[in-house]
């Protein structure tokens, strides 16, 4: 096992990522692919197929060289089967076979599990996590994904919903989530959520705000730029951060108060900004913990960026074939 290779592979809407790691977590190559979503993603698997054996036969290697190939996937991933359902970003609407069709192609063994659960698995073994036995992880883009490792197991569920904290309730009057219910953190502190809260704001602030008069002409926004006025110290754009870390801080302090991890990882592209995020999420967790909690679980931003994904897909195969 020791000469062995892993491959990693994050599959997203966008593009389908690969590495091939030691089982150390150094990463040897890495190359991406475009994601084709055409034809409900009946060219995905066979596309990755294709592209695994086109660099192993580039880097002159055999699949005798490799333990396995673990992958993280959006949608409902059944473990064991390895199938998944419900994709929809990427047009997997109906059930498929990735690790039938993977293993076959390939000769290698192969694994699967939820693309947020994979991100967390990488951040902890080789990221913020510090490889400890106790860390959550939250990533915060378009929607809002997490995954929990615990005791040094990657939490899943009874029906592997563990771990969804984008769905944490925090205000129940709040926005209606595409999940059916109100308040979800995803409605608030998602990319997508903060526009929404900065949209809604803007239309009862009176005072003076060059975020407001951006909104107020029709310019399209992002969560990056309501951060990029509050940093400018935007008074309304000021109030909109404080209003999305004070629900981020709730949340997060539930899971503390719950698991009391060593480190909550905060990950994905509403992380970008940085200490300023932070330490406003922070000021509203120490609020909400208790004691013990607040002393002993540290809020972390995320390292590892946009290879968290296949080195925790590469840390799948290590996980599942322990003696």
């Amino acid at each position: 096992m020791e000469n062995k290779k892993l491959i990693g592979v994050d599959l997203g809407g966008t593009s389908i990522k690969f590495a091939i790691m030691t089982i150390d977590g150094e990463i040897q190559q890495r190359w991406s692919e475009e994601t084709n979503i055409l034809d409900e993603g009946s060219h995905i698997i066979p596309d990755i197929i294709d592209s695994i054996n086109h660099h192993l036969k580039l880097y002159a290697m055999t699949t005798d060289q490799f333990a396995g190939i673990g992958m993280g996937s959006p949608g409902s991933v059944d473990r064991e089967n390895g199938t998944v359902i419900g994709a929809y970003n990427l047009n997997w609407k109906s059930l498929v076979y990735p690790k039938r069709e993977i293993e076959k192609a390939t000769g290698i063994p192969f694994f699967i599990d939820n693309d947020a659960n994979v991100a967390a698995l990488g951040e902890r073994w080789k990221g913020a996590g510090d490889n400890q036995d106790d860390v959550a992880f939250i990533t915060l883009g378009t929607g809002i994904g997490g995954g929990i490792i615990a005791n040094g197991q990657l939490l899943h569920g009874v029906s592997g919903s563990a771990g969804e904290v984008g769905h944490i309730t925090v205000d129940p009057k709040g926005y209606l989530c595409t999940c059916g219910k109100h308040g979800c953190l995803e409605t608030i502190a998602s990319a997508t959520g903060i526009v929404r809260v900065a949209r809604d704001m803007a239309e009862e602030y009176a005072g003076d705000s060059e975020l407001k008069r951006h909104l107020d002409d029709g310019d399209e926004i992002s969560a990056k730029i309501v951060f990029d006025y509050a940093k400018t110290n935007d008074t309304l754009a000021l109030l909109v951060v404080d209003r999305i870390t004070y629900f981020l801080g709730l949340a997060l302090a539930n899971i503390g108060n719950t698991l009391n991890p060593s480190f909550i990882v905060i990950g994905g592209g509403v992380s970008a900004a940085g200490d300023f995020l932070l330490s406003r999420v922070q000021k509203y967790f120490a609020e909400f913990t208790f004691p013990n909690v607040r002393d002993n679980t540290k809020l972390r931003l995320a390292t590892l960026g946009n290879v968290a994904g296949v080195v925790g897909a590469a840390s799948l195969v290590l996980e599942n074939t322990k003696d």
